[in-house]
């Protein structure tokens, strides 16, 4: 074992630090991997960790026969989150790259007597290339599309390193890019280095990050904020908190970048209030690098002084947006400033203040180690490098996926996400959390950078990627966001506060089949005024879901005004379920119906009384035979037969 300095006085000793860690680790043969993110530990992650503790502890002797020590040439590590959510929990053997999901307790003798003993797969556990039990497994997850291709560059550690391990981070050219700035770098060319890479922003507005930087340096006075915007709150993302929670020194590494480059003595990481993993994990990388030398006075003996605090976000998704979220560090009420007042000229306590966020700061160690042009021969003219999205929705795999800009979305979501689930027709995709736009099958040739998402009616956001099938009904979708916007507005500008009321009051009547000759008019017209005199981008940004999907979905905004009819079969008020022939009289459905609905014998065929059915679709849910209809105006749209085209 390796003894850690106290302290690291300066590049050279962290330096010969890293080199001794890394022949240390290079004996070791072995390394199981268990994914410990949220969704890997909701499913049991935890539980098989210490069974398979159990069970290296109870073949100790048999694997010590075959050369495998636990704890050094055999090493058993919790990593952050892997990235496919859908599959886990996961496990990865290293260097073997066998990749296994689904995992549970039971199977961790199995892996101990066939894999670390006998260097066999247990092939139950692979993953199916094809989706089906039966189908041909991948052996290492170097086969499987959903990793194979992608480039990960904000996520190189992520599912590789244990976040709370200082020498883990270390061996994957940790603090490489810190060292090289210090030592053969000034700061103008740390600063012109950003610029030079074209890396912008991904926090959603994709600002030129070297331009904010050297726009701060122009208006420096005594001195320059850092901070760091954890305040991840779009519905179905999760990529900031993935990093925070699974590499939490990159992205403090990239922030000490910024800090030599900007001269900055002082910094904050603002974090949601819910991610309590990423303000553990943030917590303590902060006070190891304090107790290391790596955070406070005179970093690495280079003149750089650097304080980090974290600051907790009460979770108010407008705080977000930056100017709200420096009021809010100022123990203030996080509201959103007029865009004239520039943070980088006043910003937190009215000093000058460089916000990027969490995926930002975690590009930079890359770019100035590896260099700028080697960023920028990634991804299109105007959006280099690399993105990461949180594909969720009704997809077959969902998860973290970072891809070169570029990328289409077909082969975001048909190549790595592997399609639709149950192979149903896709119908639209949600590109840039609860202000984005709907885009739909059309539009899947589409490259995803910043301009031409923008250009046709969508947005890059920090991310999320909502995936729809056919059975998704488009009014339904922008009413959702709608509602959520307008309870998550700070109400502060007129526009925003009563605009998002008001279109969802109008959203809310077209799904409930009381829409009106005008309505649609009438929403074009207050979403209009929301973009052009909302205060902040939360209302300029709001009318977005609602305009793509009247702009590429008229028809059925339409055919609830008119027909009284949802042909994606969501809006309770235009809708009824009917069983059909199929059903076998199992009684399931009628055992779950909350209303007592449905009457029925077994063996025969039930039946579902309107009058009493709220339309909550458990019975469906329930049902394994598909045996439950959705009707509207007369129609199936969502059953056994084929739904309307």
């Amino acid at each position: 074992m390796i003894k850690r300095p106290k302290a690291f006085k300066t590049p050279k000793s962290l330096l010969d630090y890293a080199e001794k860690v890394k022949k240390d680790r290079d004996s070791r043969k072995l390394e199981v991997r268990i994914c410990a993110g949220p969704s890997c530990v909701a499913g049991g992650a935890l539980e098989f960790r210490d069974e398979l503790q159990k069970e290296l502890d109870a073949h100790a002797p048999q694997l010590k026969k075959a050369g495998l020590t636990v704890g050094t040439s055999l090493i058993e590590k919790c990593t952050g989150c892997h990235g496919m959510c859908e599959a886990g929990p996961l496990v990865i053997l290293e260097p073997m790259e066998i990749f296994y999901t689904h995992v549970k307790p039971k199977h961790a003798k199995s892996i101990v007597e066939t894999t670390l003993l006998e260097g066999e797969p247990v092939k139950e556990l692979l993953y199916s290339l094809d989706f089906t039990k039966g189908g041909e497994k991948a052996k290492h997850h170097s086969d499987i599309p959903f990793y194979a291709l992608q480039n990960r560059i904000a996520l190189k550690n992520v599912g590789t390193i244990d976040p709370t391990n200082f020498e883990d981070f270390l061996l994957n050219d940790g603090f490489k890019g810190l060292v090289k700035a210090l030592t053969t770098m000034t700061p103008e060319e740390v600063v012109d280095a950003v610029d030079e890479s074209g890396l912008r922003g991904r926090g959603g507005a994709g600002f030129p990050t070297g331009r904010k930087w050297k726009s701060a340096l122009r208006v420096k006075q005594d001195r320059v904020w850092l901070v760091c915007n954890g305040d991840e709150g779009d519905p179905g993302a999760f990529m900031d908190r993935v990093i925070m929670d699974s590499d939490p020194y990159t992205v403090i590494e990239g922030m000490l970048i910024a800090a030599y480059g900007l001269g900055a003595t002082d910094g904050y990481i603002y974090v949601r209030h819910e991610y309590p993993l990423a303000v553990k994990h943030l917590t303590m990388a902060i006070e190891n690098m304090k107790a290391l030398g790596l955070l406070g006075e005179n970093i690495l003996g280079s003149g750089l002084n650097f304080n980090l605090k974290l600051s907790r976000g009460g979770g108010a998704f407008v705080c977000g947006e930056s100017s709200a979220l420096m009021r809010s560090l100022e123990g203030k009420v996080g509201e959103p400033r007029a865009k004239y007042v520039r943070s980088v000229e006043k910003g937190f306590k009215d000093e000058p203040t460089v916000l990027n966020n969490v995926e930002t700061y975690a590009c930079v160690p890359s770019i100035i180690s590896r260099g700028a042009d080697w960023f920028s021969s990634m991804g299109t003219a105007k959006s280099k490098g690399t993105k990461v999205f949180s594909l969720v929705g009704k997809v077959k795999q969902t998860g973290l996926v970072e891809v070169p800009m570029g990328r289409t979305l077909r082969e975001i979501i048909y190549d790595i996400g592997g399609g639709i689930i149950d192979d149903r027709p896709f119908k639209a995709v949600q590109t840039g959390g609860p202000s984005g736009g709907c885009l739909p099958a059309d539009k899947l040739d589409l490259p995803v950078d910043f301009d031409t998402l923008t250009r046709e009616g969508a947005m890059m956001g920090s991310g999320g990627m909502i995936v729809m099938d056919d059975q998704t009904c488009m009014v339904d979708v922008a009413k959702y966001f709608i509602k959520f916007l307008s309870d998550e507005s700070c109400g502060k500008c007129v526009p925003c506060r009563e605009g998002l009321k008001q279109v969802y009051q109008i959203l809310d009547r077209i799904t409930k089949g009381e829409g009106r000759e005008g309505d649609i008019e009438l929403i074009e017209k207050l979403c209009h005024t929301m973009e052009v005199a909302s205060l902040c981008a939360l209302g300029k940004g709001a009318p977005f879901p609602v305009l793509s999907t009247l702009r590429f979905f008229r028809e059925e905004y339409e055919e609830h005004i008119h027909d009284k009819f949802c042909r994606g079969g969501v809006c309770k008020e235009l809708i009824n379920f009917h069983i059909n022939d199929s059903c076998t009289g199992c009684m399931v459905c009628l055992r779950h119906c909350p209303t007592e609905a449905i009457t029925g014998e077994r063996k025969k065929l039930h039946v579902i009384d309107d009058d009493k059915c709220i339309s909550c679709g458990i019975c469906r849910n329930v049902c394994k035979f598909d045996s439950v209809d959705i009707i509207s105006q007369g129609k199936i749209v969502a059953g056994k037969e084929p739904a309307m085209a």
